[in-house]
């Protein structure tokens, strides 16, 4: 049997609470104890790169995605167990999507949004069954799931819009539902 993949999508920035880097790092390191591979964005900055480093430290295996023209800005990650150089962002998370069992995002900004996005619309077009999870530290997602409770609210979606999104609030709890994920295979 393969390893069970886990992609998280994240910010390249630490934002302003302590708390999304300690959930970043803790959730490298429960990922590597495990036995998860960590897919992501390649990155070395960030939480992007907290959750490498703390899958990293706990002998975890990485595979890092990166476009070319963000090799320097977000300082791609070399020393990964996998590193791939891809030509752009389409291309990125379309490989990020296709090595993971389970998607997983952490506090993040738009482009943590947009994959978020792109995976949840998926979905709903029946082209994948892979469970989506929302790590809410500290509440930070609690706007988000109001706008889309508004939206469904609004029909502009479906309730199952909304329950395909499974939201945990701490690391224990995360890796519970993945490790059942991964029995349910």
């Amino acid at each position: 049997m393969s390893q069970y993949s886990v992609c998280v999508f994240c910010g390249s920035r630490m934002g302003n609470d302590p708390a999304f880097e300690q959930a970043a790092t803790a959730l490298g390191r429960a990922l590597a104890r495990a036995d998860m591979r960590l897919v992501y964005g390649a990155g070395d900055i960030g939480l992007m790169g907290a959750v490498a480093n703390g899958a990293q430290a706990a002998g975890g295996q990485t595979f890092g995605v990166i476009p070319v023209h963000l090799l320097a800005l977000e300082r791609g990650k070399r020393d990964l167990t996998q590193f791939i150089v891809t030509e752009n962002m389409h291309e990125r998370k379309k490989v990020m999507f296709m090595n993971a069992d389970a998607l997983v995002t952490l506090p993040g900004g738009a482009g943590s949004l947009d994959e978020l996005f792109e995976v949840l619309t998926w979905r709903q077009l029946g082209l994948h069954n892979k469970p989506i999870y929302l790590l809410d530290i500290n509440g930070f997602w609690q706007p988000l799931l109001e706008l889309i409770d508004h939206f469904i609210a609004q029909g502009f979606a479906e309730q199952s819009f909304r329950e395909s999104l499974i939201v945990v609030d701490n690391i224990p709890a995360l890796i519970a539902v993945l490790e059942a994920s991964r029995r349910a295979g």
